[in-house]
């Protein structure tokens, strides 16, 4: 936590926690609890953003006294207001009164349809409920108005690998490299997916996208491993003739690669050794 001297560095660190959007919820009720509470009549224009702010932290902390005090302030202040409602469907969530959560969330709905917060609190809730079938519907109707939120698809993916339905978790990925393209870490989790779907097309496709997650990032040792199960399973079940020699130097290749990023990252010799014969087990009991 920054050291503040007084409220004026307090609610000066508060904002620029705000402007940064960082979430830092222990500090800012810290910083709430310990200097502004007792200089709330001096915060004036940022009163009541501040009552908001600590607000949302005293629920990540699990602070219902604090959290119940802004929202008292604000009720008080803004008696009609959706944002104001939104607080209260939050400490109800953090106490695990899911059940009144969702009927403010709804009710908020029924006014405003397009707020977004307030449709990923409900997904939020169903995740945490176990109601992944839920979840999916939901997160999918929010998707038809917000087409282009990433971490939206993101979350839609791993809801569907939670389902083990992973034609539509290859879909969402689909969508997300559309938009980011560059992006190591999606192309690798394309790859992973496709591996596990299986089969001579889909593990063709997972060795090209492990590939191309490698040449994003050579560092990527994840992407790695994939690339030498996927070449080295289609070298001894799904090819043949020209194909099924160039996946067997592909494997090899990657293997190659892999000794020499453990043998870099290794100081002991011996270790190094011990370690890859480990490894090189480990990897032939993967294989599809």
């Amino acid at each position: 936590m920054a050291t503040c001297t007084g409220w004026q560095d307090a609610k000066d660190r508060l904002k620029k926690i705000r402007e940064e959007q960082r979430r830092c919820s222990d500090e800012v009720v810290e910083l709430w609890e310990d200097i502004l509470w007792d200089f709330s009549y001096k915060l004036g224009s940022e009163e009541w953003i501040i009552y908001e702010q600590v607000c949302i932290a005293a629920c990540d902390c699990g602070r219902q006294g604090v959290a119940l005090h802004c929202l008292g302030l604000l009720q008080t202040q803004f008696p009609n207001s959706l944002r104001v409602r939104y607080l209260e469907g939050l400490i109800a969530e953090s106490s695990a009164d899911y059940g009144r959560a969702l009927d403010l969330y709804n009710t908020i709905l029924k006014e405003e349809e397009t707020n977004s917060l307030v449709r990923k609190r409900k997904v939020a809730i169903f995740r945490e409920q176990n109601k992944i079938v839920k979840a999916i519907e939901e997160l999918n109707h929010y998707l038809q108005q917000y087409m282009s939120d990433f971490e939206a698809w993101l979350e839609l993916c791993d809801l569907y690998l939670h389902e083990m339905d992973y034609s539509k978790a290859a879909f969402c990925l689909e969508e997300l490299l559309l938009a980011n393209p560059y992006n190591h870490i999606l192309h690798q989790k394309y790859a992973e997916i496709k591996y596990t779907q299986g089969g001579t097309e889909n593990m063709e496709l997972s060795r090209k996208y492990f590939a191309q997650s490698l040449k994003l990032n050579p560092n990527n040792m994840r992407s790695l491993f994939g690339f030498y199960l996927s070449a080295s399973c289609l070298a001894q079940k799904g090819a043949t003739g020209k194909t099924k020699k160039d996946n067997a130097e592909y494997a090899k290749a990657a293997w190659k690669k892999i000794n020499e990023k453990y043998q870099m990252s290794s100081i002991d010799e011996t270790e190094s050794k011990t370690e890859l014969l480990a490894l090189q087990g480990m990897l032939e009991s993967l294989q599809v």
